[in-house]
């Protein structure tokens, strides 16, 4: 299953990326923000990870569909510490388009799992 592993290589980066940008992010946001985002960035590979061992396509697709909201979760969050000047355009726009990538990839592995 290659896509899968493409999947994870590029999520695995994405969160790599929100680690080393989170630890620019004010103090005071340890326990709010930094949390929040790393917390939802490493479960979009954990959660493909998990229902790839499933082994089972349901069950694939389902923890698919959690990745995909934390992926948005991610998103939103990225798009905050912007707007809050925690990061830097150039970061966010670098970062925003690993996501949409990662996002394109894991819509397209859910709806050929739906058929």
């Amino acid at each position: 299953m290659r896509r899968n592993s493409i999947l994870i290589q590029k999520a695995d980066k994405l969160a790599h990326e929100i680690y080393r940008i989170s630890r620019q992010f004010p103090k005071e946001e340890l326990f709010g923000l930094t949390s929040q985002i790393r917390r939802a960035v490493i479960s979009v590979p954990l959660n493909a990870i998990e229902g790839f061992a499933r082994q089972s396509e349901k069950e694939y697709r389902r923890f698919l569909e959690i990745s995909y909201g934390s992926l948005k979760e991610v998103k939103y969050l990225l798009y905050f510490a912007y707007i809050e000047k925690y990061i830097c355009k150039k970061d966010y726009d670098k970062i925003l388009d690993l996501s949409e990538e990662i996002g394109k990839i894991l819509w397209t592995i859910i709806q050929k799992l739906k058929n």
